[in-house]
């Protein structure tokens, strides 16, 4: 039978728009020179680790559908690899980076390609180094705009401003690192908070090169939040000014108006900020949400939002007028941060699956490792133990002589275990008074296989083992829906009924309420190899991650790409 003008019409013109969509997409080719650079902050001259002698490092514009090409060379002292915090990689796990999870590390003196395209994502997100901690001063952000001739869902201003939140040591975060993992006490905690790798007024030495960031009254911008620090959730603020949420992970939200954010590690925010106050000078700044009974850095960090006409002082004190400091929580504020989060929603209804087939409960906490010899140098964590943590008491250990996604593609026995509990080994109250012989975690290198297109319900849930605490769990390679959140033990009988099924937020990363739980959903759509852990990177370090081996589907376009030939070897 003949096909219709009309048909062949509409079908023509498909096929332009589809060929005119591929035209428009554009492929970025990089290099991150990975090197080090004398970096002064807090007075002191540091050797930081650095990507093309920047810090933060470059920031990445691209739109939805382009692709990258980015070759990082590898010139210092440690191995490195680069996570690309979000994008979603499909079918491409060997371009998401963790290292011994996706990859082997690049090693001094070698090089890496990170080939990806940016598939049907826009918004803010980010890059980092994801070997050890290398991340303090390795990371940028990444921006996604959409297609051209796409528009957003809001009225989008016409200057963006990124804003990367920071930790800083006033020494080596690698031998910071070092230190506590010989001693098995918690690390030491950051000296500084930065934003755009600046501390601020706040700190000595700081005040001349404290970012400022003018702006012409009745101007509305884009403020791309990101947590880039390694173990610290912020709350964030601007005095005097409101802010309107429009995004969280890439992903759209209703908008809505806030005075303060919360934003743990590993998170992003874009906020819309209209400058409709008296003209003058107005400090951001970032402090700690400090959810857990443990040490914290309790300092501030500050930029100053600049009206281009602000007044100066006049006489003898001539200068400029000293900025007005925001109205921030309480460091251990945890009804604002359940407040704020419990806001967010996405712009319209969301895809989410309505029936499981994989459910799945997760304990997620600290522990403590036992030494048999308390008064060892290397156990000085509490009452002479080492630090651990875990998912369903699976502590988990990288392996060493390859990466778990190579062992998996090659069938290299030896590596890891597919045996990783979907439940915990024991029932226990979990935000209760936990009997000490549940404290201690078993070590392992675990992964859970999913069957390709399952729809997957995770309960991540707080437990009170050592302290209560908000995690902020990554998982890689998915955004997922969060459809409900609450204090203390998850229950799920009733539970589930309180569930948004209809516009819960998308993420890519969420925070256990501490002592209580947070269940996400998501189809398991991407085959490979996906680390879920915290990223609070002292946790990380200690254990609390697990792996999902997402099996291929049928077909070319269901299966995992073969490895690139230059992928780092062990």
């Amino acid at each position: 039978m003949e096909s219709s003008p009309r048909f062949s019409s509409l079908v023509f013109t498909a096929l332009i728009a589809y060929f005119a969509v591929l035209a428009s997409a554009e492929l970025h080719v990089r290099e991150f020179v990975i090197q080090p650079k004398p970096v002064k902050r807090l007075c002191r001259t540091h050797e930081s680790i650095t990507v093309n002698g920047q810090f933060p490092g470059p920031t990445l514009e691209v739109r939805n559908g382009d692709s990258l090409a980015i070759t990082v060379i590898n010139r210092a002292r440690y191995n490195i690899s680069i996570h690309w915090h979000g994008i979603r990689q499909l079918r491409n796990p060997w371009a998401d980076g963790p290292e011994y999870i996706t990859q082997c590390p690049i090693r001094p003196g070698q090089s890496y390609t990170y080939r990806f395209t940016i598939e049907d994502q826009e918004g803010t997100l980010w890059w980092h180094a994801h070997s050890r901690w290398l991340r303090a001063t390795v990371y940028g952000a990444l921006i996604i705009y959409p297609r051209l001739g796409s528009s957003y869902p809001f009225h989008m201003p016409k200057r963006d401003i990124p804003i990367l939140l920071g930790e800083w040591w006033d020494r080596n975060p690698m031998d910071v690192l070092r230190q506590a993992q010989f001693t098995g006490a918690a690390a030491n905690v950051s000296d500084a908070y930065t934003i755009n790798g600046q501390p601020g007024d706040l700190y000595r030495c700081s005040r001349p090169e404290t970012v400022r960031f003018p702006i012409f009254p009745g101007e509305t911008v884009q403020l791309r939040v990101i947590n880039a620090g390694l173990n610290q959730e912020l709350f964030f603020s601007v005095a005097n000014h409101q802010l309107t949420v429009v995004e969280t992970d890439s992903a759209y939200t209703k908008p809505f108006t806030t005075s303060v954010i919360m934003i743990g590690p590993g998170q992003t925010t874009n906020v819309l900020l209209t400058a409709n106050q008296r003209p003058g000078r107005y400090y951001m700044a970032a402090r700690a949400y400090n959810s857990a009974n443990a040490p914290f850095d309790n300092t501030t960090t500050t930029a100053i939002l600049e009206y281009v006409n602000a007044p100066t002082r006049r006489g003898r004190g001539r200068g400029q007028i000293a900025p007005v400091f925001p109205v921030l929580p309480g460091f251990n504020d945890t009804a604002t941060a359940t407040a704020f989060t419990n806001r967010l929603r996405y712009w319209k209804r969301a895809p989410v699956p309505q029936t499981i087939d994989e459910n799945l409960f997760f304990t997620v906490g600290l522990g403590l490792i036992n030494c048999s010899n308390p008064n060892s140098p290397r156990c000085q964590g509490p009452n002479g133990t080492r630090f651990a943590a875990s998912i369903n008491n699976q502590s988990f250990v990288l392996p060493r002589s390859n990466s778990i996604m190579q062992a998996y593609y090659q069938g290299t026995p030896g590596i890891f275990t597919t045996d990783f509990p979907p439940v915990p080994p024991v029932q226990f109250d979990y935000t209760g008074n936990v009997s000490r012989g549940l404290w201690q975690p078993v070590k392992g290198t675990k992964a859970y296989k999913l069957k390709y297109k399952a729809n997957v319900q995770i309960v991540l849930q707080d437990t009170s083992i050592v302290t209560p605490e908000n995690h902020p769990m990554h998982l890689h390679g998915y955004q997922f829906y969060v459809v409900g959140s609450g204090f203390g033990n998850f229950n799920p009988r009733t539970d589930p009924a309180r569930f948004n099924l209809f516009d819960p937020p998308e993420r890519n990363t969420i925070g256990t309420p501490p002592g209580g739980w947070v269940a996400i959903r998501f189809v398991a759509d991407n085959p490979g190899a996906w680390f879920m852990h915290c990223h609070i990177d002292s946790h990380l370090g200690w254990g609390l991650a697990m792996v999902f081996l997402v099996e291929n589907g049928r077909g070319e376009l269901q299966t995992v790409q073969a490895p690139p030939l230059d992928l780092p070897r062990c």
